[in-house]
């Protein structure tokens, strides 16, 4: 049996090539920010920082979990607005450069 290193298929179309990826990420950055995806972010880190208050600062679980309401409650606004002010930021660079 023989095996051939690469790719072997047909050759990849400009859907394929490297650049859609940049671009999908590039479309992605030019979304709005949701609160969604802000409580989201901050529910992630808020269980993050419970398990490492429980885990490496040894706390109870009970101060653990109420310390990580208030980190929750803390982190959706903070989330939400630094997501508000890259998007404007990258919104007037867009702008600026006569993209839109």
């Amino acid at each position: 049996m023989v095996e051939t290193r690469g790719r072997t298929g047909r050759k990849p179309g400009p859907a394929d090539k490297k650049g859609s990826a940049r671009s999908a990420r590039m479309d992605r950055f030019s979304k709005p920010p949701t609160i969604r995806s802000a409580v989201q972010r901050s529910g992630i880190a808020a269980v993050v920082f419970v398990a490492a208050m429980i885990l490496i600062v040894k706390q109870t679980v009970a101060a653990s979990i109420a310390l990580g309401g208030f980190v929750l409650l803390f982190y959706v606004p903070l989330s939400y607005y630094t997501d508000l002010f890259f998007y404007r930021r990258r919104q007037a660079k867009d702008l600026e450069q006569g993209k839109r």
